[in-house]
C-alpha cells in the first residue's frame, strides 16, 4: 500500500524525491470570490444563505446562543471533559512560557529603545467541521490568543444538521470550557468573509465585528478565502494537508511507525506520510504491517487513497547523514525521530514544524494533549514559518525615547546620512532642533 523508493547507490536531489500532493488553490480561488462578494454586498443574511446552501441547514441565528454553550457543557461526557480540561492546563502551561518580555535598552544619555509586545485586539478562529469534530483545535487557537491577552475572540464553526443547525455541542462545550462566548454557526469561505470584512443584518446592526486576524486550518476554500483577504487581514498561514515523516532506523517498532503514518492519513485523502529510513528490511516491515492494519479501519477507504498517493511513500537511503538531508529538504509539518541515538539525529534537523523525539511521542499525542499547538506549517514552510504560539498573536511595537541630548549626539551623523541619500528634509528636521530655527 505504501510504495517503497529505494535511493541506494544513486544519485538525487533530496528536495525532489518525494513531491506533494496538488492542492490547487488558485483554482479554489475562482470558486471563492464570487462568495467573499455575496458576503460584502449582502452580509449577515448573505452569510446564512450560503450556509444553507453549502451546509444544507440553517441557523435560527449567526451567533450561538450563550444558552447553547452552558448545555453543551452541562451534558459534556465526563471523561471527554476530563481529557480536554487536562489538555488545556497542558496546553495553558506552555503557550505562558512563550510570552516574550518587554525591554528596555539604554543608548546613551537621554537616549533609550523600548521594546513592548502588544496583544492583536480582536481575532477570528476557525475551527473545521464535516468528516470530523475537533474540539482540540479550539484549544490551540484560543488558548495562545489567550495567553498574548487578545482581548477580543470570535470563534466560528460550521452548523450541524443533527444538532438544529448549531456548531456540534462538544465543540462548543470547549468554548465554553475557554471562557469564550463569541460563537457562530457558519463554516467554509462565508466564515472567512464573515470574520474578515464584518457582517450587518438587514436593519443595520452589527452581528460580527471585523477582526485583525483570522487563524485555524480548514479545507482548500477556507485556505483560498484567507489567501483572498491577506493583507486586510493578518492570516496565521494558507495551510495544506496535513503531513507526518518518520525518520527512523533497524532499532524502531515497525508496528508502531505503521500505526503513526497510518494515524496522519486518516486527516485527508490527500495526507502525506512518509517514512525515511536506512534499512529496506525495515521499510518492509513497516509496509506489512500497514498491509495488516488497514483493512477494517474505520476511515478505510481515504486511507488507502493517502497511502497511495504520490505525497506518501518510504525512502531508502544509504546513510544517517542522508535521511537527514532528505528529511530537511521536506520540511515536514510533524516529524518523529526513531532511531538508535534520536539526539544525535535532532542536532543536526533544522526544517520541521514540531518534532516528536522517540516512540512514546507519537504525533497524535500533539495533536491532543502534549501541550505544544497543532496548527503547524505545511507545504514545505516549516523552512520558514513556525507553528501557531503565543507570538503569533502579538505584535512588536518599538516606543523611541530620545531627549535633547540624546538628539544632539547624532544630529550631524544623521543629517550626513540623510544627505547622503538625498533626503534634505529629513536633515532639515533634525537641524532646525539646534540651529535656532
Amino acid at each position: 500500500m505504501l510504495h517503497i523508493t529505494d535511493l541506494r547507490n544513486t544519485t538525487y536531489d533530496p528536495a525532489t524525491v518525494m513531491p506533494r500532493a496538488k492542492l490547487e488553490i488558485s483554482d479554489a480561488s475562482v470558486i471563492v470570490e464570487p462568495i467573499l462578494d455575496k458576503v460584502k454586498n449582502g452580509g449577515a443574511e448573505a452569510v446564512l444563505e450560503l450556509t444553507e446552501q453549502f451546509d444544507k441547514v440553517r441557523p435560527a441565528s449567526l451567533q450561538v446562543p450563550a444558552a447553547a454553550l452552558d448545555q453543551a457543557l452541562v451534558e459534556l461526557d465526563d471523561d471527554v471533559r476530563a481529557a480536554l480540561e487536562e489538555s488545556i492546563r497542558r496546553a495553558r502551561a506552555v503557550h505562558a512560557a512563550q510570552l516574550p518580555p518587554n525591554s528596555v535598552v539604554p543608548l546613551g544619555d537621554g537616549a533609550a529603545v523600548e521594546n513592548h509586545w502588544v496583544p492583536i485586539q480582536r481575532v477570528g478562529l476557525y475551527v473545521p467541521g464535516g468528516r470530523a469534530v475537533y474540539p482540540s483545535s479550539v484549544i490551540m487557537n484560543v488558548v495562545p490568543a489567550q495567553a498574548a491577552g487578545v482581548p477580543g475572540i470570535a470563534i466560528t464553526s460550521p452548523p450541524q444538521a443533527d444538532f438544529n443547525g448549531l456548531p456540534h455541542p462538544t465543540i462548543l462545550a470547549a468554548c465554553k470550557l475557554l471562557g469564550i462566548e463569541e460563537v457562530y454557526a457558519t463554516g467554509g469561505a462565508q466564515a472567512i468573509a464573515m470574520l474578515a470584512l464584518g457582517v450587518d443584518d438587514a436593519d443595520g446592526n452589527q452581528v460580527c465585528a471585523p477582526v485583525d486576524l483570522i487563524t485555524g486550518p480548514g479545507n482548500v476554500y477556507v485556505a483560498a478565502a484567507k489567501q483572498a483577504f491577506f493583507g486586510q487581514v493578518g492570516i496565521d498561514a494558507v495551510a495544506g494537508p496535513s503531513e507526518i515523516l518518520v525518520l527512523a532506523d533497524e532499532t524502531a517498532n515497525p508496528a508502531w511507525v505503521a500505526a503513526d503514518l497510518i494515524s496522519q492519513s486518516e486527516h485527508d485523502p490527500l495526507a502525506a506520510s512518509v517514512l525515511v529510513t536506512t534499512s529496506m528490511d525495515f521499510a518492509e516491515s513497516v509496509v506489512a504491517q500497514i498491509e495488516a492494519q488497514v483493512p477494517g479501519a474505520v476511515l478505510e477507504d481515504q486511507i488507502r487513497e493517502a497511502l497511495t498517493g504520490q505525497q506518501s511513500g518510504a525512502l531508502v537511503v544509504d546513510t544517517m547523514d542522508e535521511a537527514i538531508a532528505v528529511t530537511n529538504a521536506i520540511a515536514t509539518e510533524h516529524l518523529e525521530i526513531q532511531t538508535s541515538d534520536n539526539d544525535a539525529v535532532l542536532a543536526n534537523i533544522t526544517h520541521a514544524g514540531a518534532i516528536f523525539m522517540g516512540p512514546y511521542a507519537p504525533v497524535p499525542l500533539g495533536d491532543y494533549s502534549a501541550g505544544s499547538n497543532h496548527v503547524l506549517p505545511t507545504s514545505g514552510t516549516a523552512r520558514f514559518s513556525s507553528g501557531l504560539n503565543t507570538v503569533s498573536f502579538l505584535r512588536l511595537q518599538q516606543r523611541i525615547r530620545y531627549d535633547e541630548t540624546g538628539l544632539q549626539s547624532l544630529s550631524e551623523g544623521i543629517q550626513t546620512l540623510a544627505a547622503s541619500e538625498g533626503l534634505h528634509a529629513h536633515a532639515a528636521a533634525i537641524a532646525q532642533r539646534f540651529n535656532g530655527m
